[in-house]
């Protein structure tokens, strides 16, 4: 159930509500901006108001989505908390680059030093790899989150890497600013608690076989333990046409804006699979919508220990982000 509250109900009265509420045996969460109180396992058929509460609500619902904390019905703001807000204006956007895996110190210095030269903040590098095959490399794990780290450090970027086991989360809280749930643990729903826990910004990406509505539920995991700071990552369904490595799914882009205020980004080297096809895609997706980028690039994509053919190199990602940057300033109009 979704409760909205009359414009210029006191805090401390929804909170007295909430608390009542919560007394029943009913978890709620209330979100202040748009004076909405979720209570998911409540139906409001079964609310028995009190004559002092009548007055305090504008309307009362049962939504018709499983989920509630991530539907615009809840929440309609994008901002997240990075240490400064992103998405606070229609035109923000961010491309997240770097390495599939993180494989050495020079490798990720010259990685880094070419996000911060396009002016971008976030790099990217997989320090624990989830791999088809037990015999591919699978990553450098902690040394490979210090190299990150550092690369970081030097040039003022913040570090995303994917978890895989909640076992490392707090080795993650020390070295990664967001953390990526990857394609394969979007349905791990242990994980997913712990993450929530943290309260560490979080990149979910969307499961090789999901629906959006499993997509979005998966979230609300995330969600429903206190943490709001997700991005929502399309990486590319999986298909019966072996042309590429996935479908790139691009409708999901407004369709999610229909459903969710979290905010929706690609991943066109995976979407792909191929780095010739990404600066297209990439550039499509801009124009579908996408908040951001999630983009693979690597000083030798040839010698990649992982994923080289769908990498861009460095030379090749500094020319596609003016690109994206003249085809966002068409959109928005700056």
């Amino acid at each position: 159930m979704l409760i909205r509250f009359k414009s210029g109900t006191e805090e401390s009265r929804i909170h007295e509500f909430k608390n009542r509420i919560q007394g029943l045996g009913h978890e709620s969460f209330y979100e202040a901006d748009s004076s909405c109180l979720a209570v998911p396992t409540l139906k409001t058929k079964e609310l028995m108001l009190q004559d002092k509460e009548v007055q305090m609500l504008e309307s009362a619902e049962d939504p018709v989505e499983p989920y509630h904390l991530v539907s615009n019905r809840f929440r309609t703001r994008q901002n997240l908390d990075f240490g400064t807000h992103l998405f606070q204006k229609p035109d923000d956007f961010l491309i997240i680059a770097g390495p599939c895996s993180v494989e050495t110190e020079e490798q990720m210095e010259l990685i880094a030093s070419a996000v911060k030269q396009s002016g971008q903040r976030f790099l990217r590098g997989g320090a624990y790899k989830p791999r088809t095959s037990p015999y591919s490399f699978q990553g450098l794990e902690d040394l490979g989150l210090k190299l990150i780290r550092e690369a970081a450090d030097r040039h003022g970027l913040l570090v995303v890497s994917e978890i895989m086991d909640p076992r490392d989360l707090d080795q993650f809280l020390s070295f990664v600013d967001v953390i990526q749930i990857g394609t394969r643990n979007m349905m791990n729903y242990r994980l997913l608690k712990e993450v929530g826990k943290s309260k560490k910004p979080v990149l979910l990406k969307r499961g090789m076989s999901a629906t959006l509505e499993e997509w979005l539920l998966s979230a609300e995991y995330i969600a429903s333990e206190g943490n709001s700071n997700i991005i929502l990552c399309e990486r590319g369904i999986r298909s019966f046409d072996a042309s590429t490595r996935n479908v790139l799914d691009l409708a999901c882009i407004p369709r999610l804006k229909q459903m969710t205020w979290l905010p929706v980004i690609i991943d066109p080297s995976h979407g792909t699979g191929y780095s010739s096809l990404v600066p297209s895609m990439a550039m499509a997706s801009l124009a579908a919508g996408a908040r951001g980028l999630l983009i693979e690039v690597h000083p030798d994509p040839k010698k990649a220990l992982s994923d080289g053919q769908q990498a861009l190199t460095i030379p090749q990602y500094l020319e596609l982000v003016p690109r994206l940057k003249a085809i966002q300033s068409v959109l928005y109009n700056t």
